[in-house]
């Protein structure tokens, strides 16, 4: 029996397929390969070309291999993007995890873990966030997560598809190995930006707003290695393995670290200037966001290894020197 990974090609999901195989399991990958990368598969994995709102794609690839459970990262995941643009999100998020529980529904495959996200909670009024902080999503990136998350619910309820939600929130690093790693374009995410600045393919890094109710007044966030959040998939699989009831869990450090604290620890770890320059504050930046993740622990017997600021940054600078110019 294979486990169906949805987006293998992409970030996570790609790490998440790694570990999937280094337990010996067999792993299917699903990706249209509009925002994931042919070259980050795993050799040992079999690959399908399309796309999860197809389907009769879908049906043909689940009748035609044992899929015993299913991986799901297959989404649009660009806040900004998300607000001028909603209504992708919601097709090729809401629509396409539809189709993906109408295909298992007639397969009978009873098992999903879902790539959902810190978005849901919009700007939590507690730190650090709990599973039980109400969700309050501010764009329709959030928004398209948590009807998700919510269409799962209702699933389980009618056919018995269980499902576990992991929430998380910045994901950075990558494998020790560098053969994966994070590519986007356009790229979004603070650690490859502040790489690509230390690399000299940005000017400078532009820090939005330094006048936070925070220590040093920049944003402060929790970070999560990637190679962590693969592990966490495959716990939520065995955990669903087990027999146990739909879960949603939140994946973090605890632990928050500022603009400039990331700033500062990429130039220890590079060795490069790394110049960056205060610009104006983005709408609906929270000043901070921290996750509690000791229900994951406590259940999922979850224990990130890699949890400082600096195995993170190593990590990701031996991948984006190894790959300036991504895959």
């Amino acid at each position: 029996m294979a486990i169906a990974v949805l987006g293998g090609a992409g970030y996570i999901g790609s790490h998440t397929v790694q570990a999937l195989i280094n337990k010996g399991e067999e792993v299917i990958v699903i990706d249209n390969l509009l925002t994931g990368h042919k070259e980050a598969i795993h050799e040992k994995a079999t690959f399908y070309e399309g796309d999860i709102r197809d389907k009769e794609f879908m049906l043909s690839v689940f009748k035609k291999e044992s899929i015993s459970g299913v991986v799901h990262f297959a989404a649009s995941s660009l806040v900004g993007e998300s607000v001028e643009n909603p209504l992708k999100y919601f097709n090729n998020n809401v629509y396409g995890t539809q189709i993906t529980l109408e295909v298992m529904k007639e397969t009978g495959v009873k098992k999903i873990v879902f790539s959902s996200t810190a978005a849901t909670y919009g700007e939590p009024k507690e730190v650090p966030i709990l599973e039980t902080t109400p969700t309050n999503p501010k764009n329709p990136y959030g928004e398209s997560k948590l009807m998700m998350e919510k269409m799962m619910r209702w699933c389980d309820e009618a056919y018995g598809i269980k499902f576990v939600a992991l929430r998380y929130f910045n994901v950075a690093g990558a494998s020790l190995d560098t053969s994966i790693g994070e590519d986007h374009n356009p790229e979004t995410h603070l650690v490859p930006i502040i790489l690509q600045t230390a690399l000299g393919q940005r000017e400078k890094i532009s820090i939005f707003g330094d006048d936070y109710p925070t220590e040093d007044g920049t944003c402060v966030r929790d970070y999560v290695h990637v190679v962590d959040l693969g592990a966490a998939h495959v716990l939520a699989l065995d955990y669903l393995s087990k027999g146990n009831e739909s879960n949603i869990f939140n994946l973090g450090s605890s632990e928050g670290f500022s603009v400039k604290q990331m700033i500062d620890e990429a130039r220890l770890v590079t060795g490069k200037e790394i110049p960056s320059a205060v610009s104006e504050k983005r709408a609906g930046d929270p000043a901070v966001l921290v996750a509690s993740p000791e229900k994951a622990k406590e259940i999922l017997g979850w224990q990130p290894q890699y949890t400082d600021i600096k195995t993170i940054f190593e990590t990701a600078w031996a991948w984006h020197v190894s790959r300036p110019n991504g895959y």
